[in-house]
């Protein structure tokens, strides 16, 4: 889902609104009021807290990446003595997901269904959206918050890990985090704040960039410009054919909260307190300071998308750097033009100037914009020129991260 669009749409309500309320605007005016609708503290908010989420997301996953690569090299040392017992080797389980090609052509397939579904039946299944949400939410949320969790814990644990039987062994930071998360969740399913919202979904961005990996350009083209077209139709086309725009519907319906539900069940509904309705966390909302009742609001799919193009980048920047410093003669030096302007500060500039002409165009067109419209131009063609420019296309497209490792001979 990518309800981008309803960060277009709230803006454009609230803009109208002090529009028709002065009744003989100027133009002026009109200028005036656009521009300060634009740098509302909403709009500012939604745009910094997205870019801090998605650098925070690709950092993640490439400290995870070099953690595992230590691990690895480490028990390839170990290894020597293993081969000369007879032991087996042990390989570590990749963390990670990769979407190939297929993936990349199915996922606005699936989206469309998915949002189907939503639309026809979420009156029926929205108990089950509901659950399913909150459970994934809290697991997301720990991953988020752990970094902080291990650094309180520090100075009181050796991070020796307690067993729980099946459920595997963990770690006093992980613990917390994981107990932190559950009581976040379960305060935001009694109350409805938009703000445990929001930390339910930043969980969501942060664990979703840090895991998924795109392996190569070819795939992240193909899987974001299937994703404009997705954006493109559902927001400006599906109220032609299902008489109202199935993105926006989706995204602002709200969900009975389980308390409630179970409550009615159990014939609980005098004794127990009215439980709000819950609005499920695939957006970011964030409150205007200055405007009473404006809102912005932007789908975590419009961050999430977007971050994995970033994340791949970051960890090609990486992977660059690393074969200078080693001397590798596979990967030229880069020269030329842009030679110090990283292909991760490239994308990223990229994503902030889209997301910043998705606001303009939400307060010129006064409608809902999809917001991966001006987002996938932004970061994927700069990134394709400048990938052109320093002559690392040809191998970013392919398989940029696979190189043939030189046979070598034990020995002893």
């Amino acid at each position: 889902m990518s309800p981008g669009s309803l960060n277009g749409e709230a803006g454009a309500a609230a803009a109208a609104g002090l529009l028709i309320e002065s009744g003989s605007t100027t133009t002026t005016n009109t200028f005036q009021i656009a521009a300060s609708s634009i740098m509302d503290s909403s709009r500012v908010s939604t745009c910094l807290i997205s870019m801090l989420l998605i650098v925070y997301g690709s950092f993640r996953s490439l400290n995870i990446e070099q953690e595992a690569r230590e691990r690895e090299l480490k028990k390839r040392n170990e290894s020597t003595t293993n081969l000369l017992t007879g032991e087996p080797v042990q390989q570590e389980p990749s963390k990670f997901a990769t979407l190939d090609t297929m993936h990349a052509l199915c996922l606005p397939l699936g989206a469309s269904i998915s949002l189907l579904i939503m639309f026809f039946f979420f009156d029926s299944m929205q108990l089950l959206f509901a659950v399913c949400t909150a459970i994934i939410a809290t697991v997301a949320l720990a991953f988020l918050l752990l970094p902080m969790c291990q650094y309180i814990i520090r100075p009181c644990t050796d991070g020796t890990r307690i067993s729980f039987g099946v459920c595997g062994r963990f770690t006093a930071a992980e613990l917390f985090s994981f107990t932190l998360s559950v009581s976040i969740v379960c305060v935001w399913v009694l109350t409805g704040h938009w703000l445990l919202m929001d930390a339910m979904g930043m969980g969501l961005c942060v664990a979703f960039i840090a895991f998924v990996r795109l392996p190569s350009l070819k795939v992240s083209t193909l899987l974001l410009t299937g994703l404009l077209i997705y954006d493109v139709f559902w927001v400006f086309f599906s109220s032609y054919i299902f008489s109202t725009n199935v993105m926006v519907k989706v995204a602002t319906r709200p969900a009975d909260n389980p308390v409630g539900i179970v409550a009615r069940k159990l014939n609980l509904g005098n004794m127990v307190k009215e439980a709000p309705k819950l609005n499920l966390p695939g957006k970011l909302v964030f409150p205007s300071i200055h405007n009473s009742g404006h809102f912005s609001m932007l789908g975590l799919g419009d961050i999430v998308m977007p971050g994995l193009l970033l994340c791949f980048v970051l960890r090609y920047d990486a992977y660059k750097k690393a074969q200078i410093v080693t001397n590798d003669q596979m990967l030229p030096p880069p020269k030329g033009v842009g030679s110090r302007l990283t292909y991760f500060h490239c994308s990223l500039l990229g994503y902030f100037l889209g997301l910043l002409t998705a606001t303009v165009s939400s307060e010129v067109f006064k409608a809902a914009q999809p917001a991966l419209l001006y987002l996938v131009p932004f970061t994927l063609l700069p990134l394709l020129t400048m990938a052109y420019l320093k002559g690392d296309l040809r191998r970013m497209w392919s398989e940029p991260f696979i190189t043939q490792q030189p046979s070598k001979q034990l020995e002893v």
